[in-house]
């Protein structure tokens, strides 16, 4: 596992340029991926968009506003779900 006691959590190995991907086990390559993503987590709004996301989410939330909720309810898809067997 690549987690330390360390105060950021990572261990020396994850370093620019101390770290040989390759050289991970796919187990130790999964646990960076997921402790890169929780530390992207961490901080969204550290993470830019780019001008296309950002006009895709105000066109979503136009949709949204215009439209209202679209979907089926969770609990009315599980019980058609359900109901399929019987």
């Amino acid at each position: 596992m690549l987690r330390t006691s360390d105060p950021g959590g990572y261990t020396s190995a994850v370093s620019k340029r101390g770290l040989d991907i390759a050289s991970l086990t796919p187990e130790e390559r999964l646990d960076l991926l997921e402790e890169l993503w929780d530390s992207l987590g961490a901080t969204p709004e550290a993470i830019p968009l780019t001008e296309a996301q950002r006009a895709e989410l105000d066109r979503r939330l136009d949709d949204l506003e215009r439209e209202g909720p679209v979907g089926i309810p969770w609990d009315e898809v599980l019980g058609r779900i359900r109901g399929r067997g019987r």
